[in-house]
């Protein structure tokens, strides 16, 4: 099997980031010099992707307008000689081939991933969370395609969780194979402690055989009346094969002001152009606290 395809989710109210999130889409958020999406569009692509489809809401044209080309922008950053700026800019237009669809009605990440059928086809894809932002030696979705390409499965992004927070994804019932790869067998989204069956989360990152397609059409809402995608994943994994990763990153949410300004800091202080800067500058607030 050979993965080439991957659709994000993105189609949320973003109401965690209010009022930021009221009129720009949460994936749209800079985080650092780039909006939060740009980062997972470019994990994507780092790990073998070619075609994106963004499931999306009647309020995000943002994000088509940003990965298209902007003429007149391009056409004066070029007679100003701003051609590091006029690079950058071009390159988010052609980093891979993104598409879009909307999700309609918000039912449910269930229900967002199957608007992707008609893109997906028969082949298997990947599947991003639109604010769950990865920072890693080896992509995240390239850990994942490694271990469903030589399992011939699909796969899901895992890591430990506190115990106490676990009721807040999805509990995987899970057995080992090889180092940091485990065999799923089961799986609840958002257990009482007592309904757990480990502290391993899936956390934003999946690679899905097409047949999830057919598992999701006939999946009936759950958890708060919507169609969850774990739901789906529990079926799939009683059909055939699934593996979890122990993924090798740091892991940021930055759909909530915490793991939003948490990500800041840290890609910021990765930067050679702001890094150092930035470094001094907590240094000299520490010492005044």
């Amino acid at each position: 099997m050979k993965v080439t395809k991957a659709v994000i989710i993105a189609a949320g109210f973003g109401t965690r980031m209010l009022p930021a999130t009221k009129t720009v889409p949460k994936e749209m958020l800079p985080l650092v010099d780039k909006p939060v999406i740009q980062y997972i569009v470019e994990e994507a692509v780092a790990s073998g992707i070619e075609d994106i489809l963004i499931v999306t809401n009647r309020a995000k044209s943002a994000m088509d307008d940003y990965f298209d080309y902007t003429p007149e922008l391009e056409e004066r950053l070029e007679r100003a000689g701003k051609f590091e700026e006029l690079a950058a800019v071009r390159r988010t237009a052609d980093m891979a081939n993104i598409f879009y669809v909307r999700q309609k009605e918000t039912k449910g990440t269930g229900h967002a991933v199957y608007r992707a059928k008609r893109f997906v086809g028969d082949e298997p894809f990947v599947v991003s969370l639109g604010d769950d932002v990865m920072m890693a030696e080896v992509p995240v979705m390239k850990q994942l395609i490694d271990a469903a390409e030589k399992y011939s499965s699909s796969a899901v992004g895992t890591q430990l969780v506190p115990s106490e927070s676990i009721s807040k994804y999805s509990s995987l019932k899970v057995s080992p194979l090889e180092g940091r790869i485990m065999r799923v067998t089961d799986m609840n989204e958002k257990p009482r402690p007592e309904e757990k069956f480990s502290d391993y989360a899936i956390l934003g990152r999946y690679v899905l055989s097409s047949e999830i397609f057919d598992i999701l059409e006939k999946t009936a809402p759950g958890y708060g009346g919507e169609i969850w995608l774990t739901d789906g994943l529990r079926e799939l994994c009683k059909r055939s094969p699934m593996v979890a990763v122990d993924f090798d990153a740091r892991r940021y949410d930055t759909g909530n002001l915490r793991g939003f300004l948490e990500a800041t800091i840290d890609f910021a202080l990765q930067s050679p152009d702001v890094g150092p800067w930035l470094r001094d500058f907590i240094l000299g607030k520490a010492k005044k606290l």
